[in-house]
């Protein structure tokens, strides 16, 4: 069995929950906005690129995606709101 078809068979296992998507929504971008902020504080030039915790959020577009052509609308929804969220923390984050 190939890498591809058992991420699949993992993937049709899961429970198809918002409260999973919003776990999963939340995380990655925590993860990736935690690699962000590393660069940014020890990374000179990157000193003010504040729009890369952008990219972070921006993961969950592809993860989101990803469940909806499993047929995982509700893990799919979870990481919709999750990523609105961030967005949220994100816009308070730039403007306060």
């Amino acid at each position: 069995m190939t890498d591809q078809k058992k991420i699949n068979a993992r993937l049709q296992m899961l429970k198809n929950t918002v409260w999973l998507g919003l776990g999963i929504g939340l995380l990655l971008p925590a993860f990736f906005c935690g690699i962000a902020w590393y660069l940014i504080h020890h990374v000179v030039y990157l000193q003010k690129a504040d729009l890369l915790y952008i990219g972070g959020i921006a993961v969950n577009a592809y993860v989101m995606q990803y469940f909806f052509k499993f047929n995982k609308e509700n893990i799919g929804r979870g990481i919709l709101a999750a990523t609105f969220l961030c967005a949220f923390v994100f816009f308070f984050y730039k403007v306060l």
